[in-house]
């Protein structure tokens, strides 16, 4: 049976990833094969949080450049979140595993506020927990979120699951000689400005010794492949 490398991490999934090529809404095949990695990522015993984004059905900051009010924006966006978390949710369970969804923004009827101790419980018991509502406040990223997540729940690593292998030193759609690096520091990142998260969440990370683990979660047993330690991807932290 494989090892788990890590006892607790949290995946920071964007609403693209619930889409597929379709880019807007949700992708019931693609969903499903989400739930199937999540649950199998379980089963190597190793505690899973996921945050998810909202991207795929509404974007706060475009949307606030074409007039909707900066706050207003934001919160839809969060509330977009919501919905991609039950889908994530229940597509695990209809795979056979157990899963939570916590909001930072309050909606009793649907799932459970989010709490420190209530997203702890809940790992500890096994469960996917599947953290939605970005922070609860407005001018904050998903990115920002998934950081400040893994810091309180303890995480021994975030892993931002994209649709490329890792990071570049230029755009390698655009650029075929770009080169990917195998680890970096936080620092080299926020000197070149490269996306990978947003700076607030790099800094987060780098202040509390977050190693950041960005990888191609589209290529199936990928997340696997990164929980038992492979290394595939890029490693972001303190020294290389």
């Amino acid at each position: 049976m494989d090892k788990a490398a890590f006892k607790r991490v949290l995946v920071k999934l964007s609403g693209e990833a619930l889409s597929g090529a379709q880019e807007q809404g949700l992708n019931s095949d693609l969903i499903d094969d989400l739930g199937r990695s999540l649950k199998e990522a379980g089963q190597l015993g190793v505690e899973l949080a996921v945050v998810v984004g909202g991207g795929n059905i509404f974007r706060g900051l475009p949307a606030s450049s074409q007039g909707v009010q900066r706050e207003l924006a934001d919160y839809m966006g969060m509330l977009a979140t919501v919905i991609n978390g039950l889908a994530l949710a229940d597509a695990l369970r209809r795979q056979g595993g157990e899963a939570c969804v916590l909001s930072a923004v309050p909606i009793a009827e649907m799932v459970e506020t989010y709490s420190i101790d209530r997203a702890r419980h809940h790992l500890q018991k096994g469960e996917v927990v599947i953290l939605v509502g970005g922070t609860g406040k407005p001018y904050f990223s998903t990115d920002t979120a998934a950081a400040l997540r893994a810091v309180e729940v303890g995480a021994d690593a975030l892993l931002k699951a994209t649709k490329v292998d890792g990071v570049y030193d230029d755009d390698p759609v655009h650029q075929p000689r770009a080169r990917r690096f195998a680890c970096i520091s936080y620092m080299e990142v926020i000197k070149r400005r490269l996306q990978v998260m947003d700076t607030t969440a790099v800094v987060l990370c780098m202040e509390n010794r977050v190693p950041i683990i960005v990888f191609n979660m589209t290529k199936k047993g990928n997340l696997k492949r990164v929980l038992t330690g492979e290394k595939i991807g890029t490693l972001v932290k303190e020294e290389c």
